[in-house]
């Protein structure tokens, strides 16, 4: 059993929905306040509803990851309401489908503006409270796209993902003299609202396609996330974790087929 992280602030971006709402439902459930950015008041009212439902403790913050002022303001925000910042998982992230030869220039900056970018501002942000505190977790949402496989449509979502495990080996390093550790989750395919508009012949052929022989929820990131959030993996950072069902083991369909 992991030691408790209750009372802990925490911030989840794009945590309003998908990944993001379940990682901010795992750690609200065990006790750790939390502060949900999203660019979508909607959804966030809805988001913190479900939590405070719950039992949970949290709160929103109407954020634009990409921008540095508005993750200040967040970031200020979240210590305000919460006394400090303790945990941050990194997760909000875009993936539009489109092919190289339609790509355009500002369909590639948007997505490494939201999901690599804002990675290294809002770490930025949390640096000072870090300090302050001595200590801190951040947890980075990357995926298996790009550092491991890739798929038509999703070039620039893999090199912004790539990207990420890139800028964590040296984040590494330099927030040790904080006190602070820095790690990765690789999800696989998870069921979340983005992918029921992929179709329902996408997600059964992605099912088939994993040895689990299932998508993956939500929590299953969740309960990933918490424990890099936790003492227990206070000597773990620049690392990552593949949560994936084994999807990327096998080396073909008949592979498959074999189990």
């Amino acid at each position: 059993m992991l030691t408790s992280i209750a009372g802990k602030s925490v911030i989840v971006t794009g945590g309003s929905k998908g990944i993001g709402k379940g990682i901010a439902m795992v750690f609200a459930k065990q006790g750790a306040k939390v502060m949900i950015a999203a660019r979508g008041e909607e959804a966030a009212k809805a988001a913190v509803a479900e939590i405070e439902a719950a039992g949970g403790t949290a709160a929103y913050h109407l954020t634009d990851v990409a921008d540095w002022d508005s993750v200040q303001e967040m970031v200020a925000a979240t210590a305000d309401a919460f006394g400090g910042v303790d945990i941050l998982c990194a997760n909000a992230g875009i993936f539009p489908q489109v092919k190289l030869v339609d790509m355009s220039p500002d369909d590639w900056d948007t997505v490494m503006s939201t999901n690599l970018k804002s990675s290294f501002l809002c770490v930025k942000a949390c640096i000072p409270y870090f300090e302050k505190a001595g200590k801190g977790r951040v947890v980075l949402t990357s995926s298996i796209t790009g550092p491991v496989t890739g798929f038509p449509g999703w070039a620039h979502y893999g090199a912004s993902k790539s990207g990420q495990l890139g800028f964590l080996k040296t984040a590494a390093m330099e927030l040790s003299r904080y006190g602070t550790t820095i790690n990765a989750v690789m999800p696989g395919n998870i069921y979340t609202e983005g992918l029921q508009d992929l179709g329902e012949e996408y997600l059964k052929t992605m099912a088939a396609s994993i040895p689990l022989k299932r998508l993956g929820a939500v929590e299953d990131i969740g309960n990933a996330a918490l424990f890099f959030a936790s003492d227990e993996a206070g000597y773990i950072t620049g690392q990552q974790i593949v949560v994936d069902g084994g999807q990327i083991l096998p080396e073909s369909l008949e592979a498959i087929e074999e189990i």
